[in-house]
């Protein structure tokens, strides 16, 4: 069976390793220009480096739908730079998740695949897609979701190691990202981590750096840029999230339910 998750960041591909252990094939698609935080567990850096291996699991930047078959046949995971999810489709995935994480539903309909999946804010079970997966951090993070959405959004990132919006490093300014720290540094509040154009940014709490733009990324003030992890643990910084394999695990639920379901009739 074919699925085809829309995103390569972090999330997307924490999801695409734990499905293609679980012996499915994976299709990710992604934009031109990737701005994944946390680029050390992304798949999005295939984009620009042409491959990046994660937990284990490689993906390969594919030039189209036919390269992307073969990367599967070799028993990798194709990424293939589709926003408008075109060449992706010609592959006749058998599900589609879409785990851009945008906080509302960018163009993804339930007639985009047999089964076509939504994570996160902005998508109803059975109106635009066939059923949603909670991504929101606490009791139900993973839950799939048959009927209604999930929770909408906070606008305050998740609970991590006690520190909420703190632990997000963001752009002080319009420009260019200049990264002073980087992945697996420990900082301390108040301590230089990054310039955004000439405007230096500092951390507002102490930890190991988890995630970080690379340097020249273009941002603009407020962007997320980059990730500090309370919990000073450098296997954090390489390995999927809590979060994306509880997500992967409602996604796997979901699958095979509505298998047995068509397996029924």
């Amino acid at each position: 069976m074919l699925i085809a998750i829309k995103g390569a960041g972090d999330l997307a591909t924490g999801i695409a390793c734990r499905l293609h252990r679980c012996g499915f094939q994976i299709v990710c698609t992604d934009i031109e220009k990737p701005t994944t935080v946390r680029c050390t567990v992304a798949f999005s850096r295939a984009v620009y480096d042409g491959t990046a291996t994660v937990a284990g699991v490689t993906a390969r930047l594919a030039k189209d739908a036919e390269d992307a078959r073969r990367i599967i046949g070799e028993g990798e995971i194709p990424i293939l730079i589709d926003p408008e999810y075109k060449e992706t489709k010609k592959m006749e995935p058998a599900v589609l998740v879409d785990a851009i994480i945008a906080k509302k539903n960018i163009g993804t309909k339930i007639t985009d695949a047999p089964l076509v999946v939504g994570i996160g804010p902005g998508f109803t079970s059975g109106v635009d897609c066939h059923f949603c997966v909670e991504s929101n951090r606490g009791h139900d993070m993973g839950r799939t979701l048959y009927e209604g959405s999930p929770e909408p959004d906070t606008a305050t990132p998740g609970n991590v190691g006690g520190f909420s919006g703190e632990r997000i490093i963001r752009a002080t300014a319009d420009g260019i990202w200049h990264p002073v720290a980087k992945i697996t540094d420990v900082v301390e509040k108040g301590q230089l981590v990054a310039y955004a154009g000439e405007e230096p940014v500092y951390a507002n709490m102490g930890g190991i750096v988890r995630g970080m733009l690379p340097e020249g990324t273009p941002v603009t003030k407020g962007l997320k840029s980059g990730d500090i992890d309370a919990r000073c643990k450098i296997e954090n910084c390489f390995t999927p999230s809590d979060k994306a394999n509880a997500i992967a695990g409602g996604i796997l639920e979901g699958v095979l339910y509505y298998t047995k379901l068509l397996e029924g009739k």
